[in-house]
């Protein structure tokens, strides 16, 4: 299921996982999209303007419910951004959804935004990226990120969130995996093959 709270490119996305086998459907019910197996969460545009669109649209609910009961959400570039504690752009600063400490702000690099294809690297025994070489590109579209990952879990029998890192002109996360919770930075459904394969690994968790 995609949720369409209008600031994503749902056709894109409902492309690919289509390619991929999946039963797909666009949705802004709250009731479908709390009851799907897995839900996909795009976004694109400026973090406050997203955050203002989810919870319009009643996703802040959607995600926080789902996740407390354990039911898979994937957020794709600004979807997943807005996971975070805060983001900071043109020196605003918006609250987030705060599933994972950090703040999404402006990259450092001698290009902005970052836009093309570029390599990660895959945190270890990562599921997400099962079968996808280290040297696999993914195209981004993207001019903030989070450049720093703090994250306490507390509790030292729960696994810590897995974190897979890009590099333009600084490191900055490309992906997380924690639990039923996973997200990218950059868009799997542009990136090719390579995308269609982390898609089918995504909806074979599910």
């Amino acid at each position: 299921m995609i949720f369409d709270y209008g600031f994503g490119n749902v056709r894109s996305a409902e492309r690919a996982l289509a390619h991929v086998g999946a039963d797909v459907e666009i949705t802004r019910d709250y009731d479908r999209a709390m009851n799907a197996d897995g839900l996909l969460v795009p976004g694109v545009g400026a973090f406050a303007a997203c955050m203002r669109g989810l919870r319009a649209a009643r996703g802040d609910w959607i995600v926080g419910r789902r996740l407390a009961g354990g039911r898979p959400v994937m957020g794709i570039c600004v979807g997943m951004q807005i996971l975070f504690e805060r983001g900071i752009e043109h020196g605003e600063e918006t609250e987030g959804l705060d599933e994972w400490p950090g703040t999404v702000e402006p990259l450092k690099a001698p290009v902005v935004p970052h836009m093309g294809w570029n390599t990660v690297e895959p945190a270890e025994g990562s599921r997400l990226f099962a079968g996808l070489d280290a040297g696999t590109r993914y195209y981004f579209v993207h001019s903030y990120g989070v450049r720093e990952w703090n994250f306490e879990t507390g509790n030292a029998s729960l696994h810590p969130p897995q974190v897979t890192w890009a590099t333009h002109g600084e490191r900055f996360v490309a992906a997380v995996e924690n639990g039923p919770l996973c997200a990218t930075q950059f868009h799997p459904e542009k990136s090719g093959d390579a995308g269609a394969q982390l898609l089918t690994n995504w909806i074979e968790s599910l």
